[in-house]
């Protein structure tokens, strides 16, 4: 363990959240130095049993999800278990949850009881659909999300048929968001000294991230003339093979079409009428995007970056996530950290994205071990050994 270092440092967190999108917000605000308290039941957070581990209860899955975090395993059922998170609350300058709006009321974790305890705390919950609405209480998970939101049609296989996509992806980025929505929540309280509850629901966030570009004629009212943006469902848009592997490349304007076009031996190309302007290409994006298909077989991969680096053209080779680990760039940037973990011995850690020049974020704790800082905490807020004993055997 080493000192925290963000520009959180200082912000106490309690963070009862399990699976992915309540540990991946909760992560975040310990990246940023807040100090996390995660609250996991007897048995802990299901994550601990996914992916490989040296150690019972320590799964790669949990690993990325939980580090900068102490862990406090409490059966909340229990009457003295719960007043003990009380007890934490009052110390607290936030807590998060994604429990069903109704579980929450039922452990009486709602905002209301909270926020009689600690009238400034930020009380941060997220679920699958809006509070208030019909669907408060179904329950969500990230498939369930990408399906109804159409995501999943987006990538939809060679028989029309919807797939997910293969990452959690609504349940990271609802996480993420609700981390950003905290901080957000933390500067007006450094405003005007009020705390407040935010609820984020898994549905309108993935919506309001993919229709970014798809909502289309639906801007104007118009869903019936199509919704989608072209250039990103042509079968076209994907990484382009290569004599020797996969390039990933993009033009945009007018002379980097020119001089990718003057590259690949067809400069010609920029004067025919469906390739000389943006709304031209747009209205043509497949014939855009075939021609990089059959371009880019002429040369290797390094040949390509050779020639179209300099250029100025956005390129890069098309990665597999084995190739990551030997990636040059990520060499130089230092991005896979080696750490020694207590009881799992050499670990990998990916470093945190953001640099701040001031406060600069750090991995200042690994992943925690099932109850591991259970005592630690309950000293911390006041309880005796004897109380803790009874506390633990409740």
């Amino acid at each position: 363990m080493t000192q925290a270092t963000g520009p959180l440092a200082g912000v106490r967190v309690i963070d009862i959240t399990t699976v992915v999108l309540g540990p991946m917000c909760a992560q975040t605000l310990g990246d940023m130095g807040a100090d996390v308290i995660k609250v996991e039941t007897l048995q802990g957070d299901s994550t601990r049993l996914i992916g490989p581990s040296r150690t019972p209860g320590m799964g790669a899955y949990f690993a990325n999800l939980n580090r900068n975090k102490r862990s406090l395993a409490l059966d909340l059922k229990k009457p003295a278990a719960r007043e003990a998170i009380l007890k934490l609350v009052e110390t607290a300058d936030v807590f998060v949850h994604n429990m069903r709006i109704g579980a929450a009321q039922r452990l009486g974790l709602d905002y209301e009881t909270l926020s009689a305890r600690n009238p400034k705390l930020i009380y941060a919950c997220a679920s699958g659909f809006r509070k208030g609405s019909s669907m408060q209480e179904f329950p969500a998970y990230d498939d369930l999300i990408q399906g109804v939101s159409g995501t999943a049609s987006l990538n939809a296989g060679p028989d029309g048929a919807p797939r997910y996509f293969p990452t959690v992806m609504v349940d990271k980025l609802t996480g993420v968001t609700l981390a950003s929505m905290i901080g957000m929540a933390l500067f007006h309280r450094e405003r005007t000294g009020q705390g407040q509850e935010i609820h984020l629901p898994m549905m309108e966030t993935i919506l309001s991230f993919m229709l970014v570009e798809h909502m289309w004629h639906g801007t104007l009212g118009e869903p019936e003339k199509g919704l989608t943006y072209p250039r990103m469902m042509t079968p076209h848009r994907r990484p382009y093979p290569t004599k020797d592997g996969y390039i990933s490349v993009i033009a945009h304007s007018d002379a980097q079409w020119g001089k990718l076009f003057e590259a690949m031996g067809v400069p010609d190309l920029i004067h025919d009428p469906r390739f000389h302007s943006v709304p031209a290409r747009s209205k043509n994006i497949d014939a855009v995007y075939a021609t990089l298909t059959e371009g880019m077989k002429l040369r290797t991969t390094d040949e390509w970056l050779n020639e179209l680096r300099p250029a100025d053209i956005p390129c890069g080779k098309a990665n597999s996530l084995d190739d990551l680990f030997t990636d040059p760039y990520l060499a130089e940037t230092g991005y896979f950290e080696a750490h020694a973990h207590p009881v799992e011995g050499d670990v990998i850690i990916p470093a945190i994205p953001a640099r701040f020049s001031k406060t600069p974020p750090n991995v200042h704790r690994p992943w925690p071990q099932l109850g591991e800082h259970t005592r630690e905490i309950l000293t911390e807020a006041g309880y005796s050994a004897a109380e803790i004993a009874s506390i633990m055997r409740a």
